[in-house]
């Protein structure tokens, strides 16, 4: 009798540990990571995905310089950038994050989503702006890749620009001192 109770015990202690294994996956499973790279070169056109990934490793700016040709407050920075998963993202988009961290913790100023044409992709090129007055100039920012909330890959870079310039002198004129017009 006693040898029926303890079979039955240990039958159901290795059907729960048999019925664990099979439904909870083992946190490396879920380890999704990114690498992220910036670049204000021209992607050539035609590369593999390897071809790819070495070109942005190879061109990788850490700095990226404002575009110049408009009055400073309407300028912006542009770039390329590739994000290389370690796998397949298995969902129907990622969302990029930038905060700026020059201050040092981390403030939040922007977000973009990019939405995924093939699950089984793994290496993505998103074109990016930081406009003003959003993002300013001479700043340390930090750019987050999130799969479903969770952060995969990450990269600091700064924004280098002309700061606007102010002439420090007020005028006021009569109406705004309280004077009257005639």
């Amino acid at each position: 009798m006693r040898a029926n109770k303890l079979s039955m015990v240990v039958g159901f202690a290795a059907t729960a540990l048999l019925g664990t294994a099979l439904f909870v996956q083992p946190v490396s499973a879920g380890g999704l990571k990114a690498n992220v790279f910036l670049t204000q070169a021209k992607i050539p056109k035609g590369l593999t995905e390897k071809g790819l990934i070495g070109f942005a490793r190879g061109n990788s700016q850490r700095f990226l310089r404002e575009t110049d040709d408009s009055e400073v407050k309407q300028r912006k920075w542009k770039a390329n950038m590739v994000v290389s998963f370690t796998g397949p993202v298995d969902d129907m988009e990622f969302t990029v994050l930038f905060y700026d961290v020059h201050d040092g913790p981390r403030r939040f100023v922007d977000e973009m989503s990019t939405m995924v044409n093939k699950r089984n992709e793994k290496t993505y090129v998103q074109p990016i702006t930081l406009a003003r007055p959003q993002f300013k100039p001479n700043r340390t920012l930090e750019l987050v890749v999130t799969v479903k909330r969770a952060e995969v890959g990450r990269l600091k870079f700064a924004v280098q620009g002309e700061e606007i310039k102010r002439s420090g002198e007020v005028s006021f004129g009569d109406d705004e001192v309280g004077g009257k017009k005639k």
